[in-house]
């Protein structure tokens, strides 16, 4: 499965874009702020139907205009086309498969799957849980429909218990009733998030061993609330306690994961490079996971990855990349000549284009 064109209006400074890519190699140059992430999160928004950053729709359109488009066509393994279109306006915001609306954006999610390595990802070990948790919910829910299910639910269970929790007379048995709704939504999250961390602990391990020539040693644990028990008995036991803080102080909605180097949280005694090998090889495990859940390669898209890394690294990556099992990939770079010579040296069909102000052209 690859995107075969695009159609942008109207997305970030990208006012006006058509663009026909490989199937295999698509590379875009140009200096910091002209457009390349841009082109990489209009391509995800197709899949995921939101930005890969925590910005808001609003965020997404040029400014000074109140609508935004991103169309796609897709190729898939049988040859067989299909189109995405979103539109953005004013509050509204539709999403089309072949012309037809879907109901439900998250119906759409896990058609075209999709992998981000970003500058952005190390919010993965800086930022609070909830990042970690995204990061979680962003694989799971393109594979899992299920998943998504149970995570809506909860949390609109979730913030209505928080709700009567803030009444200084709630209601017992309606409290009740809703924590007794939750936690089968809270226990299939959790066995999903638990194996998918088992899976990710085992590969990124092999990927930074692989990546540090064995240096060091990392790992990664999943912790939650539902290691104690099913939730609806420790909030039974600890309602009390629940209602003088005013909101649900127990539940997945606190699942955490554990980032470590030779035993030490990874945040506190990591390098820098230290830590772009580690998200690295976290990210290249869920390209793996994802691909053998899918049984295809994921569009994957590399932001600005080779200025960060040293010339060890870069060279693991092309080839790791560059192997028959990864499908469609999306490359950005400042450095033109550098993404020349990665495209010599992968030896596969590629394109290549310049943006500058948002505007983009075939390369030399």
């Amino acid at each position: 499965m690859y995107l075969k064109k695009i159609n942008i209006q109207n997305f970030k400074n990208i006012g006006e874009a058509h663009l026909e890519f490989s199937p295999a190699l698509n590379c875009i140059s140009g200096d910091n702020g002209e457009g390349k992430t841009n082109l990489l999160d209009a391509v995800f928004y197709l899949s995921m139907t939101k930005s890969y950053f925590r910005s808001g729709d609003q965020y997404t359109r040029t400014i000074g205009q109140k609508t935004m488009v991103l169309s796609g066509e897709y190729v898939a393994g049988d040859a067989t086309e299909s189109t995405v279109a979103v539109m953005l306006d004013g509050d509204q915001k539709q999403v089309r498969l072949n012309k037809k609306n879907y109901t439900k954006f998250s119906d759409h999610i896990g058609k075209y799957p999709i992998v981000m390595i970003s500058p952005s990802d190390t919010s993965l070990i800086n930022d609070s849980a909830e990042a970690r948790r995204r990061f979680m919910t962003m694989m799971l829910s393109q594979t899992d429909r299920e998943y998504m299910r149970c995570l809506q639910s909860y949390n609109k269970l979730l913030l209505y218990r928080n709700r009567l929790l803030k009444e200084d007379a709630s209601d017992a048995a309606l409290l009740d009733t809703i924590t007794f709704k939750m936690s089968p939504f809270a226990t299939y999250i959790y066995e999903q998030r638990r194996q998918l961390c088992d899976k990710l602990q085992a590969l990124a391990a092999d990927y930074y061993k692989r990546l540090s020539d064995g240096k060091e040693e990392i790992s990664l644990s999943y912790e939650s609330d539902l290691e104690k028990g099913p939730l609806y008995d420790q909030l039974t036991k600890s309602l009390d306690r629940d209602r003088a803080l005013r909101f649900t102080f127990s539940g997945i909605q606190r699942d955490e994961v554990v980032f470590k180097m030779n035993g030490t949280p990874i945040k506190s005694c990591g390098s820098q490079g230290q830590q772009k090998t580690f998200l690295l090889a976290v990210k290249l495990a869920q390209f793996e996971i994802m691909r053998a859940w899918c049984g295809f390669a994921p569009i994957l898209l590399l932001d600005d990855v080779f200025d960060k890394l040293d010339a060890g690294r870069v060279e693991f990556l092309l080839k790791t990349v560059s192997s028959e099992d990864f499908g469609q990939i999306f490359v950005t770079d400042c450095n033109k000549v550098r993404l020349g010579s990665i495209v010599d040296g992968m030896g596969v069909d590629s394109a290549m284009f310049t943006v500058k102000s948002g505007v983009f052209a075939p390369a030399d």
